[in-house]
C-alpha cells in the first residue's frame, strides 16, 4: 500500500498512472470562508488500483478504502420523490463488506453526486479483485 498523502499530492501536480481516476473541484470561495475552509485544497478523490483516497478538507480525515481489505461490495440504490413533483431524488452508495466483519457504506464526500466516483469505484475493484484472485 501507497502513502495516501503521497497519492494525493501526485495527483494533484501530476503526472498520474493511466489506471488512477481523479475527481477535483473549485472550492467554491463563498462556501469555503463560510465553512472556514477557503484556505484549504480543493476536494480531490483518487482511485487507485488498489485503494479509494480522498480528500475534502482540513477538517475531515482522509477517506480510504483499501481493496485488499474487503471481502465484497454491493451497487445500492433508494430513490424518493415529493408528492408535488414527477421528480426523483436518486441516492446511490456502496455497500462495503470488510474481511474482519465490518461494514460501511461508501458514497464520496465531495463529489456525492457524480455517479462516475461510483463507478469508477465498482470498476477498480472489479479489476483488483479479478487480478488478485481474492
Amino acid at each position: 500500500m501507497t502513502n495516501p498523502r503521497t497519492v494525493l499530492m501526485q495527483a494533484s501536480q501530476g503526472p498520474v498512472p493511466d489506471n488512477w481516476r481523479i475527481f477535483t473541484k473549485r472550492r467554491g470561495k463563498l462556501s469555503g470562508f463560510l465553512r472556514g475552509t477557503s484556505d484549504d485544497p480543493d476536494p480531490l478523490l483518487v482511485i487507485t488500483p488498489d485503494e479509494v483516497i480522498e480528500y475534502k478538507d482540513d477538517r475531515k480525515p482522509l477517506s480510504i478504502v483499501h481493496f485488499y481489505d474487503l471481502a465484497g461490495i454491493a451497487l445500492k440504490a433508494r430513490a424518493s420523490t415529493n408528492s408535488d413533483s414527477m421528480l426523483a431524488r436518486l441516492d446511490v452508495w456502496v455497500d462495503l463488506n470488510y474481511r474482519d466483519g465490518r461494514k460501511e457504506k461508501w458514497r464520496s464526500m465531495s463529489f456525492a453526486d457524480d455517479l462516475l466516483t461510483v463507478q469508477g469505484f465498482i470498476e477498480a475493484y472489479g479489476v483488483h479483485k479479478a487480478l488478485h484472485r481474492i
